[in-house]
């Protein structure tokens, strides 16, 4: 089994969140807003295109909209594959976080 790195896992949640409505700008907000951190669109698009190249997502495009000037959007939707490395990702989580009950910070 080979493991998500964090910025794939997050990704491909975000992903699913967003069902049906995964491109690149939406997948940022969601990605940002999640983690409270604001990430720059290439922070987005290097995992995108991993878990991509791995099979994990496939793209859709949309139809030419005018507003675009033509152009398509590209969505991203999470493969059956994909799917599975999220449960698999999660399963070892859950694993790692059995029997922690406290975790406090030693303040220095």
């Amino acid at each position: 089994m080979r493991l998500l790195s964090r910025s794939e896992e997050i990704v491909l949640l975000s992903i699913w969140k967003l069902q049906g409505n995964a491109y690149g700008v939406t997948i940022r907000k969601q990605v940002s807003k999640i983690t409270g951190k604001n990430w720059s669109i290439g922070a987005i698009y290097a995992p995108l295109h991993r878990v991509e190249k791995k099979g994990l997502v496939r793209t859709v495009k949309s139809d030419p909209l005018p507003e675009r000037g033509g152009r398509s959007k590209v969505y991203y939707e999470i493969t059956p594959k994909g799917k599975k490395a999220l449960l698999e990702t999660k399963k070892v989580h859950d694993s790692m976080w059995v029997g922690i009950f406290s975790l406090e910070f030693e303040r220095e």
